[in-house]
């Protein structure tokens, strides 16, 4: 599959040429607090803009998709969000996704309202999440939903959470049967641990705490990141668990109180039955 690489993946020489990173001391949330208000305030940036322009440039020099980590967007509307891109090697933006959960009240940023999927040629479909999203589970499942594949999570946590954030990983790819990759902020600014994990819930590789470049084939056939989802969603995982087929077998009957009483709808790929 084409390389999806985190600014920090690069050689060294290339990161003059990358955002830099909000970088929040370790000691807790008060000092996170602080370091995020600095942050929205000083690095807020317009999209596009002279920073969306570098790495755009950096994609057409490099080739790989890039999706680097994330910024906080200074909005037409005049609100401040956090903002994921997607980036492909011919340097434009394919996709813009808007934090729908910051990390509030220490983070001092807008919601979104609207979660976002792209696809790469080739590939599959990818869907963006960031950080704190990933408590959420409607956040994977949505993304799933619009037959997302992938999940990458850029992440910035330097607090002792960091643990349950990735017990959170692994279960948004269990349950929605995705790939998961997250990808947190290395040492000194965060605690690492960055992770990918498979539509199983089974981590393929996983960073320490250090900086470190990894590289994962998801699979070599042409177009085996839908054939593995597909694999997995139709006989299930570890050749058991099927959640979709239940859902689009009972979902519709079964009312939701705290979504104003909706009800599951299934999505027009699990009608074929691909699932």
């Amino acid at each position: 599959m084409p390389a999806i690489t985190p600014a920090t993946g690069l050689p060294r020489g290339r990161r003059a040429a990358q955002p830099r990173t909000c970088r929040a001391p370790r000691p807790g949330p008060s000092s996170e607090l602080a370091a995020m208000r600095r942050a929205a305030c000083s690095w807020r940036t317009a999209i596009p803009g002279p920073l969306t322009d570098r790495i755009c440039s950096l994609a057409t020099e490099t080739s790989p998709w890039l999706i680097p980590g994330s910024l906080y967007e200074r909005a037409e509307d005049g609100h401040i969000y956090n903002t994921a891109l997607a980036v492909p090697p011919g340097g434009e933006i394919v996709a813009r996704y808007r934090k729908v959960f910051p990390w509030q009240p220490y983070e001092r940023a807008t919601p979104g309202n609207e979660f976002t999927v792209f696809d790469i040629p080739g590939t599959g479909r990818v869907g963006l999440a960031i950080c704190y999203d990933g408590s959420f589970p409607e956040t994977v499942r949505q993304l799933a939903w619009l037959r997302a594949e992938i999940v990458i999570q850029p992440t910035l946590t330097p607090t002792r959470d960091r643990e349950m954030e990735l017990v959170c990983a692994r279960a948004n790819a269990w349950t929605n049967q995705v790939y998961v990759i997250n990808v947190n902020v290395c040492d000194p600014a965060g605690v690492g641990t960055s992770a990918v994990v498979d539509p199983e819930g089974i981590v393929r590789q996983q960073a320490g705490s250090g900086e470190e470049i990894h590289v994962d084939v998801l699979d070599t056939v042409t177009v085996t990141v839908t054939v593995t989802v597909t694999r997995v969603r139709r006989y299930g995982s570890a050749g058991i668990n099927r959640p979709w087929s239940r859902l689009a077998r009972y979902g519709e009957s079964i009312h939701l109180p705290m979504y104003s009483g909706g009800t599951f709808r299934t999505p027009d790929w699990l009608k074929g039955g691909t699932a």
